[in-house]
């Protein structure tokens, strides 16, 4: 899908959910900056605020393309900045901490993301910025959070901590194997953002409701253990496996002609779907698969060969067809470019064009998964090049006049 394209175009009568929401975001990296971008996309107005040196730390992450001006743009950031401004304040100076004062009662929610305490050690915390808009909705996304101590006070966090410390790389770990670190991308990221996006819609539906705004303190390795759940959850129950044991359930990769597919399956009746799929009705009574734990026993001996065998001529597109109809949950593993050409993901306008200022492919960064049918998809804009909307905030909402403002920048205060 094209930069700027509209989907479901006749709900646009209807406009945004979030339309007329203002946030004020002093945000980097990923697990705020997704949340944002999600809620830009529901209509809300972010003005992003980066660093007078070199902006959003995400920037400067790889692989990366140059902005107009020669300056990189790395991966994180063309992820999670599309349809917002950005502004380039200097945090820690008077006048820069006064400007973001005099900033936030013009927004519903301010929300930020550094390391916990920072902000409020920086004079911008929740108790300064109620200070001067008592209704705020204040939002901060963390490592370990803000409103309680913990050992881990202090601790810098990016998704793998949060993730390693949720106990799901010991439950996956593989005997004599150190821990595969980010098995599925960013989850430390996305997943907590996620949890900040609906904590600030509950808090703006409560605003709507009482007058009153609140502060919402989340912490990546609270998301982490939540999205995490069944490895505490298994325990308590006295399911602890050890490592390589995995599930009692096959729950494996399985090869085709092309790659790997992987199969789902926790109960007796799938079982018996797959069995007589793959031509081994014979498996239904043989006393070593008779259980659940039999299943993961010989789960390399018994079973994997024998999908193997049947999978042998096929796709794993059209294995995993097959299953499906037979009622047994599985799924191809796509390569990168198979999910770029997945005629799925073109329906779903899953992914995003965004034209590279130095020409060539366009880069590609996920699109909206949020349908609603009355909430037209689109026009995305592009991410904004560092602080290119300075200028225009601080006269908008602020009334500053171009002297003030070169002023400003000459001081290092705005950049």
């Amino acid at each position: 899908m094209e930069l700027g394209a509209i989907t479901n175009p006749d709900a646009a009568k209807y406009g945004k959910p979030l339309d007329g929401i203002r946030i004020l975001a002093l945000e980097q990296m990923q697990a705020l900056p997704y949340a944002t971008q999600l809620l830009a996309r529901m209509g809300a107005d972010v003005i992003k605020v980066e660093s007078v040196k070199g902006g959003d730390l995400g920037r400067g992450s790889q692989p990366s393309i140059t902005d107009p001006e020669g300056r990189t743009v790395g991966a994180t950031y063309l992820r999670n900045n599309l349809d917002k401004r950005s502004i380039c304040v200097d945090l820690k100076a008077p006048e820069g901490r006064q400007l973001i004062l005099d900033l936030a009662p013009k927004f519903d929610i301010v929300c930020e993301n550094f390391k916990g305490g920072a902000l409020s050690r920086m004079g911008l915390g929740y108790e300064d910025i109620a200070a001067v808009h008592p209704a705020v909705v204040y939002l901060s996304v963390s490592g370990f959070g803000n409103t309680v101590e913990t050992p881990y006070d202090g601790w810098p966090a990016y998704a793998a901590v949060a993730e390693a410390m949720s106990g799901i790389y010991d439950y996956k770990l593989e005997p004599g194997r150190p821990p595969m670190v980010s098995p599925v991308g960013a989850l430390g990221d996305i997943g907590t953002a996620l949890f900040g996006t609906i904590g600030l819609l509950a808090a703006l539906r409560h605003r709507d409701r009482t007058g009153q705004g609140q502060y919402i303190d989340v912490a990546m390795f609270d998301a982490m253990v939540s999205m995490t759940d069944l490895v505490t959850n298994f325990w308590s129950l006295g399911l602890r496996p050890e490592p390589g044991q995995g599930l009692a359930m096959i729950l494996d990769g399985f090869e085709a002609s092309n790659g790997w597919f992987i199969i789902q399956i926790g109960r007796e009746h799938e079982f018996e779907r797959l069995a007589n799929l793959v031509g081994h009705p014979e498996w239904l009574t043989d006393e070593r698969l008779s259980t659940r734990a039999g299943w993961r026993t010989h789960i390399d001996d018994i079973l994997r060969p024998g999908v193997k065998q049947w999978a042998a001529s096929m796709s794993n597109v059209d294995a995993c067809r097959a299953l499906a109809e037979a009622g047994v949950a599985a799924g191809p593993c796509l390569t990168a470019q198979q999910v770029i050409d997945d005629p799925h993901v073109a329906a779903r306008n899953m992914l995003i064009e965004i034209p590279n200022p130095q020409g060539g492919d366009p880069v590609l960064t996920p699109g909206n998964p949020i349908k609603m049918s009355k909430v037209s998809e689109g026009p995305d804009r592009r991410m904004p090049w560092l602080g290119e909307d300075t200028d225009d905030v601080l006269r908008a909402e602020l009334s500053l006049d171009d002297a003030a403002i070169a002023e400003l920048r000459a001081n290092g205060v705005i950049a």
